[in-house]
């Protein structure tokens, strides 16, 4: 009971193939200065594909509510996509980004889920909270469906070959809707 998709960045063309896809999340900003070029059209292309859409911001060490404010303000997001904090920085911390979570879901809590994304070690080693907001997508590149975590996730990225692909744990694409419409 999963559905497939894939992450998409800069660093991924705008016309990706959708072909048994049911999700793309794309990266839309890093820190406070960065905004992937090529976001508005991955998520058009990504919508006109009957695809679910959500958008992730790569922290960076700095002010989380300055980074929180300019990803929900430079997101192509409409209401009812997911929205994610992408944790990979080591000098980004626990509580700066459970900070992160909390300023990005009182500014966009009412109209979008907002979740975290990380890798297993990172959960594992660096979260001290186990705060993943309403959503926890967790990079394992491990047998598709099955990271070796034992907190219940969302979203499982298992392997980026030959791009970045997830699993969603939902029945079915509808299922993802309508969790993702809260």
């Amino acid at each position: 009971m999963t559905v497939r998709g894939i992450d998409v960045s800069s660093h991924q063309n705008s016309t990706f193939s959708t072909n048994g896809l049911s999700f793309v999340f794309v990266k839309a900003t890093e820190g406070v200065s960065y905004i992937n070029p090529k976001m508005t059209t991955q998520a058009a292309h990504g919508r006109a594909a009957g695809l679910v859409v959500g958008f992730y911001h790569f922290l960076r060490p700095g002010s989380m509510k300055a980074q929180a404010r300019y990803f929900v303000e430079e997101c192509a997001s409409i209401e009812g996509d997911p929205l994610f904090a992408d944790w990979e920085d080591d000098g980004v911390s626990c509580a700066e980004k459970d900070a992160f979570l909390a300023e990005v879901k009182r500014l966009r809590g009412a109209t979008h889920r907002v979740g975290l994304y990380c890798g297993q070690y990172y959960w594992l080693h660096r979260d001290t909270t186990s705060n993943a907001g309403d959503a926890l997508w967790i990079a394992d590149y491990v047998t598709p469906g099955e990271p070796r975590i034992k907190a219940r996730w969302r979203f499982h990225q298992y392997t980026d070959t030959p791009v970045d692909t997830n699993l969603g744990a939902f029945a079915d694409r509808a299922a993802l809707r309508k969790w993702a419409d809260g």
